[in-house]
């Protein structure tokens, strides 16, 4: 029987529906009113559903159009903040304008997303900057700091994303001094979270969900307001944001801030006391460095049993000294809020130092990662399950996931297992593209195995034909950075076409690089597999170097793999293989992106082929035609 909500859902979807009037070629699609009825009833019953939704489907109109039209409190999180804007500021817009309901709407980032006044003026009071790009940068964020109504920095012109001024004008939850700043009346943080907690749908990403459930744990406060709805965009990433974010870490980088910021603050009081503050961060800094020294000059990342026995006396000499800091901060700490929020922050790095660096636990691992400079020391549950369930138990809030890959070969139950929803309803939509007319999957025949030394050279010899034959406009995705380095100083005297390689330039002008340029070949690793959208003639065609199963050596892996074992299962199967599968199926997604686009889908990996279970990774992806003569690749690749 069809409720007066699928009536709508029907109308509005339909050829001469509201969103026909409002988005130019609109069609209906039978995936996408299947998806919003499903919803309709998830929202209506207070369930949890997850959602496969193809390429194509239309899932964030699917989700949106219910969630309004049950009037009901929304909370929706994304995968990235990128997706957040284009959400918030396109498609929300078009649905509102749709449904004719008008919700108060807010859209919530991060702190570390919006400037902190208080910070910035410390930045100009102190001088802290002498080069001169650094004090333009400065200079033109203040500039704008005084129009701005968001106090989102991602408004600001001119200043590049990694610009090194960034950190000492925004705020981290350490930093912060709260209600005890003297510009929180000014706060684009409290601005922000008040709006959101008066809104009616809230736009937010993953990170920032699983940070006002872990405040609500404390339960010293909470950032979102409580909803009815929630649903979980790009969900595929929610367990693994869960697991970053209940990982307890602290980094070099953090230990040297506190230090930077007690300096800061030590010139506001005597002279005295401000040589004494000076000579604990100066030490404290040096520990913090022969630290780094003793983790190899490798970057690595390990298990803490690794090293704990050859570094124990430099932690045994970090601890000392973050003790030596906080005793000499506590005696200054009441001449300024500065000084006594950095004293809270000694408090609980001391805290943090000793846990991370204590023997392990059955239920989480310790290890470390060290890049040239600094380091990151970890504490991260091997598995979410349990916190998550913890919250399913908390809420009566209908709970929507939703991804285009949320299954292995058909079956929800890897996706469901990690966040403990085997109770959940399941629905798989199919994409309307016709992968048969237009894709072909190429499997090179002649490839050795990944694990043969020239590897790399062979595939990258295989298709250099082929981006001659598509005039570029190709990217060719790695599973490893080294992987990436060797294809791009190996490809740089061998094509004609400019290359866009992934670390050379912020993610987002590289992207726009790429599409301006008609013919450019984008080498990229993980974070390119997934929340790329080039539609259209501009890319035709995308090469995969292996199958994307993560390394047995990380160390978050091996522990995982370990548990799986003492459980009795197989942990290949149970974990590996669909991680792999959801990875290859991300990757494999960023080659048809609408209606028209044609495309060509090279997979280098000859186990696809030759290891029983590729017929996995096969039946999971789209019903493409395939071929390994490289005869029918190259016409195939000429005609796009």
């Amino acid at each position: 029987m069809i409720n007066d909500k699928d009536d709508a859902i029907d109308e509005i979807f339909s050829a001469t529906g509201a969103l026909s009037q409002c988005i130019e070629n609109f069609s209906p699609r039978e995936g996408q009113i299947a998806m919003a009825r499903a919803i309709a009833t998830c929202i209506k019953h207070k369930e949890a559903l997850c959602v496969e939704a193809g390429t194509g489907t239309g899932k964030t109109f699917a989700y949106l159009l219910p969630a309004l039209l049950s009037k009901k409190k929304v909370i929706v999180s994304t995968g990235t903040k990128n997706l957040q804007d284009q959400l918030f500021f396109k498609d929300l817009p078009l649905v509102i304008k749709a449904t004719d309901i008008r919700p108060k709407i807010a859209l919530l980032k991060g702190r570390a997303n919006y400037v902190c006044l208080y910070r910035l003026d410390l930045a100009f009071e102190t001088g802290r900057f002498n080069d001169k790009s650094s004090v333009a940068d400065l200079q033109s964020i203040t500039h704008w700091s005084h129009a701005t109504i968001s106090g989102d920095i991602a408004e600001v012109e001119g200043v590049s994303e990694d610009a090194s001024v960034w950190p000492w004008v925004t705020s981290n939850e350490g930093n912060c001094l709260g209600a005890e700043c003297p510009l929180f009346q000014k706060c684009y943080v409290v601005k922000a979270r008040r709006k959101a907690q008066a809104a009616d749908l809230v736009v937010i990403n993953h990170h920032l969900f699983f940070a006002d459930l872990a405040l609500r744990d404390r339960e010293v406060g909470e950032i979102l307001p409580d909803a009815d709805v929630i649903i979980f965009d790009e969900a595929h990433q929610v367990a693994e944001t869960a697991s970053n974010f209940f990982d307890e870490r602290m980094s070099s980088r953090s230990l040297i801030d506190l230090c930077d910021d007690l300096e800061t603050e030590s010139q506001k009081v005597a002279r005295d006391i401000q040589l004494n503050l000076h000579a604990v961060a100066t030490k404290l800094r040096q520990a913090t460095q022969d630290l780094r020294l003793a983790l190899g000059q490798d970057s690595r990342r390990d298990t803490w049993a690794s090293v704990k026995s050859s570094v124990s006396r430099i932690v045994d000499h970090v601890k000392l000294s973050l003790l030596g800091f906080n005793e000499v901060l506590e005696s200054a700490a009441d001449l300024s809020e500065g000084l006594n929020h950095c004293f809270e922050r000694s408090i609980e790095a001391i805290s943090s130092f000793e846990a991370i660096t204590a023997d392990q636990g059955d239920e989480s691992i310790h290890w470390f990662e060290t890049y040239p400079r600094s380091f990151v020391l970890h504490v991260t549950p091997l598995l979410v399950a349990k916190e998550f369930q913890a919250y399913l138990d908390k809420t009566k809030a209908a709970k929507i996931f939703t991804s285009a890959t949320l299954t292995s070969n058909g079956d929800f139950s890897y996706f469901q297992d990690q966040l403990n929803l085997q109770e959940a309803g399941i629905l798989s939509v199919e994409s309307p593209f016709d992968f048969k007319e237009q894709a072909l999957l190429y499997v090179p025949r002649y490839l050795p195995m990944p694990s043969a030394e020239n590897y790399t050279e062979k595939l990258l010899e295989e298709v250099i034909p082929l981006l001659n034959k598509t005039n570029g406009r190709a990217f060719i995705l790695f599973t490893s950075h080294y992987a990436l380095s060797y294809a791009a100083n190996f490809l740089r005297d061998r094509l004609e076409f400019p290359l866009f390689i992934q670390g050379e330039l912020p993610k987002t002008r590289l992207l726009e690089g790429f599409a301006e340029s008609g013919n450019g070949v984008l080498l990229g690793t993980s974070s390119f597999w997934e929340g790329v959208d080039i539609r259209g003639s501009n890319l035709s065609m995308v090469i995969i170097d292996k199958l994307p199963f993560a390394s047995p050596y990380d160390p978050i892996m091996r522990a995982r793999l370990e548990m799986f074992k003492k459980q009795g299962k197989n942990a290949f199967f149970t974990y590996q293989l669909p991680k792999a599968v959801l990875s290859l199926k991300q990757g494999v997604g960023r080659l048809i992106r609408d209606i028209d686009d044609k495309g060509l889908l090279v997979v280098c990996d000859p186990r696809l082929i030759a290891k029983a279970y590729g017929e996995t990774f096969i039946e999971s992806l789209p019903p493409l035609p395939r071929t390994r003569d490289a005869g029918v690749a190259s016409d195939f690749a000429e005609e796009l």
